[in-house]
């Protein structure tokens, strides 16, 4: 039987001083990867263990495959420890405000010096520039970034359904990690990679800009915009129902109609094509709304998917835990909670060789590795001892 591939960052040492979303989204990512990462958290342990509402599952989210050191960075034995933890590290990964690191020691101009080959990797709110100084949020980029504005209705700025910024931030902060050790390679050198909210924000409204740019008209909100495709709505349905349906091309137009009996509408000259059908929404929208909305969701999924049309029923985030194509395809995996109860967690979309990158380590307990890593980097029991009394670290 051959030996199982080694996944693709297995040897790479990451030492994360990380807590929310961002930042433990790049680590999250390289760990699902094989890189060994350690999260340096306080005594009291990382924030985002204790956060409430649609915080509550952060830390299981964003935390596996990960190892847990706990260090009290306001004293020095603490500093130190981190640094001889970072002598042995291919990345360092921050998420912290402007300046913390430095005061601290523990950037990048002070730590290149201690090990030149390092990566380090700054998740910040805005790269160098007049906004700086700011603090951000997702919210807050999303705000002054386009993407509220695109996603409410006129009037209404709304933010997006989920940690759009934070998440693909952090995704990019591991693009860049990946892309220096890369460089290192042919280099031998280390760099900074800068990471940030807003100008990830800027990166998805992108196409709304050049959109702009091409036609020199502003783009409307979503809700309110000019589809590009005829048939690309949300449909009220029998016994109050929602789904959603698309006919995006004239092929699918045509088998649309054939399917729902709509032969005066496929051959009315008015409707031949995509474009057409797009400038007489006004008028074809209610007709097709009328038509459709005495059969039932669930009619309408097989129709649709028998004819191979695009479709999707209304779907809350909680019943994915029940889809059966993610329970199918081990799209799902056991996760260990905050309080020690097992639930699934979605796993990186994407396959290697045809398996998902999977959990080797559930979500650590707070200085659930203390110990065996601090007598990896030459702390004796008694060394550890003493650091557990002046309560410089924590462990079980």
């Amino acid at each position: 039987m051959s030996e199982p591939t080694p996944l693709p960052y297995a040897g790479i040492r990451v030492i994360e001083f990380t807590h929310m979303v961002m930042g433990p989204t790049c680590g999250m990512l390289l760990a699902d990867l094989g890189a060994e990462v350690i999260k340096v958290e306080p005594i009291e342990g990382d924030n985002t263990r204790r956060l409430l509402g649609s915080g509550a599952g952060f830390f299981p989210m964003f935390n596996r495959n990960k190892k847990s050191i706990a260090l009290d960075l306001k004293q020095p034995e603490g500093v130190e420890a981190a640094l001889k933890l970072i002598a042995t590290a291919d990345i360092v990964s921050e998420n912290f405000k402007p300046g913390t690191m430095k005061k601290l020691g523990l950037d990048y101009d002070s730590l290149k010096a201690l090990n030149p080959g390092l990566v380090y990797v700054s998740h910040k709110g805005f790269l160098p520039g007049p906004y700086d100084h700011r603090t951000a949020l997702d919210e807050v980029v999303q705000m002054m970034g386009g993407l509220a504005y695109m996603t409410g209705r006129q009037g209404d700025p709304l933010r997006a359904g989920t940690s759009v910024n934070d998440i693909m931030g952090g995704m990019f902060g591991a693009i860049g990690a990946m892309a220096a050790l890369r460089q290192r390679e042919l280099t031998g050198k280390g760099c900074e990679v800068q990471a940030a909210l807003f100008e990830n924000n800027v990166f998805l409204v992108a196409q709304h800009m050049m959109q702009f740019a091409a036609t020199g008209r502003a783009a409307d909100p979503m809700p309110s915009r000019i589809s590009a495709w005829a048939v690309y709505d949300v449909f009220t349905v029998k016994d109050g129902e929602q789904i959603f349906l698309a006919a995006v091309s004239d092929k699918q137009w045509a088998i649309f109609c054939k399917a729902f009996g709509l032969a005066e509408m496929l051959a009315d000259p008015r409707l031949k094509t995509n474009n057409d059908r797009v400038l007489a929404r006004e008028w074809m929208m209610p007709i097709l709304r009328s038509h459709l909305a005495g059969r039932s969701a669930a009619e309408l999924s097989a129709v649709f998917e028998a004819n191979e049309l695009p479709f999707a029923p209304i779907t809350r985030p909680h019943d994915l835990f029940d889809d059966p194509h993610l329970n199918a395809t081990g799209g799902l995996a056991p996760i260990r909670m905050n309080d020690g109860s097992t639930s699934k967690v979605p796993l990186m979309p994407f396959t290697l060789d045809g398996a998902r990158p999977g959990i080797r380590l559930q979500p650590p307990l707070l200085g659930e590795h203390t110990d065996a890593l601090l007598a990896e980097i030459g702390y004796s029991a008694a060394d550890i001892a003493a650091l557990k009394t002046q309560n410089i670290t924590h462990g079980d």
